[in-house]
């Protein structure tokens, strides 16, 4: 039964992405992948929330299999920030590209681990 959770949540997070990174990039322009880095650090702060409730229940693992494993897996993309990155060298914006990674990168922790705590005081 673990499966369907997880088909079903990653067939809510993979369109909640393409409109999230749509609505994102509609807002603030092209310049940077504004999208993809809001749905990569939404989806670490909810995969931190998930698993932080998770280890104060037991159950059978539905929330993680819905929601951490299918919603967030297909909901935050690391292909599509791997391949802005290199879009933004191959533009000569070296200096834009990098700043994306590490942006990306600490951000995206920070939430996880922001969302482990919230979750863990719920």
């Amino acid at each position: 039964m673990t499966w369907w959770w997880v088909c079903l949540g990653a067939a809510a997070g993979a369109p909640l992405r393409y409109l999230t990174d749509r609505a994102v990039q509609r807002r603030l322009g092209a310049g940077l992948p504004w999208g993809t880095l809001v749905v990569n650090v939404a989806g670490s702060l909810l995969l931190g929330l998930v698993t932080g409730v998770a280890g104060q229940q037991t159950g059978d693992g539905a929330l993680v299999a819905g929601v951490g494993i299918g919603l967030c897996g297909a909901f935050t993309t690391y292909s599509t920030f791997a391949y802005e990155t290199w879009q933004l060298v191959e533009d000569g914006a070296a200096a834009s590209a990098a700043l994306n990674v590490l942006v990306s990168v600490l951000a995206g922790v920070a939430a996880a681990a922001l969302g482990l705590v919230i979750g863990q005081l719920l």
